[in-house]
């Protein structure tokens, strides 16, 4: 199966789901988001926080809102 949304290494399946089910389908789409609401969706952890904001940091796009 071809993934459509590629997650940087560290963003498990179930924060993947968790992404997607709030709507989220790429890096892009994290812009104007806080970290304290990722890190409240279910299965969403440290790893996967740390995963997304470095992939954000190395594709030139706004980092997460504290």
């Amino acid at each position: 199966m071809n993934d459509p949304t590629p997650w940087p290494p560290g963003v498990a399946r179930p924060a993947q789901r968790a992404l997607s089910a709030a709507g989220i389908t790429g890096l892009s789409d994290l812009s104007g988001r806080s970290r304290a609401s990722l890190a409240a969706m279910h299965g969403m952890g440290p790893r996967a926080l740390k995963a997304l904001e470095d992939a954000l940091t190395e594709a030139g796009l706004p980092p997460l809102a504290d």
